[in-house]
């Protein structure tokens, strides 16, 4: 799969009254439109797995193309990753933003896991979406092993011919 490209996103949950937890995770998709669901891929022994679990809530953040940093500090697994980074947390969020690295955030509710080999796959019930700004960078894009953007120009698609 690492010749597949994928968006890139930091996935984040925080237990009440401990330090949030967090992840770069590029297993991801959006499953269907009604209700709103998406899932994540989270390996079992991720201490993010547990406080989403636990909270029955995560935000997904999409992350920008600006944001290779915050990408690569939270696949590091420091310590300090949140203190690397400016985010924030309010009621109503399902975890953490990255209020700079991320150019929209979905907050969700874990509607169902499926335990498949060394992951569980989360799926997520959509009920907020932090709106991209108006003018923002692109997508981060992961593939063959490095970070990529998107070109600002758009392909012209040629419709197929039957």
């Amino acid at each position: 799969m690492a010749t597949f490209p994928s968006g890139v996103a930091v996935v984040t949950a925080m237990r009440p009254g401990e330090p949030p937890r967090g992840l770069t995770c590029s297993s991801l998709s959006s499953v269907a439109v009604e209700p709103a669901t998406l899932l994540v891929c989270v390996r079992q022994a991720s201490p993010t797995l547990g406080a989403l679990l636990d909270t029955s809530s995560f935000a997904v953040n999409l992350l920008h193309d600006g944001a290779r940093s915050a990408a690569q500090v939270f696949a590091s697994g420091a310590a300090d990753r949140f203190d690397r980074v400016r985010w924030t947390h309010r009621p109503g969020f399902a975890g953490p933003h990255l209020v700079d690295d991320a150019h929209a955030i979905a907050d969700c509710r874990v509607a169902r896991t499926v335990t498949v080999g060394d992951h569980t796959v989360v799926f997520g019930e959509v009920f907020e979406v932090s709106p991209p700004p108006a003018r923002q960078p692109g997508p981060l894009l992961y593939g063959l092993r490095r970070f990529w953007s998107l070109d600002p120009e758009p392909c012209p698609v040629n419709p197929a011919r039957h």
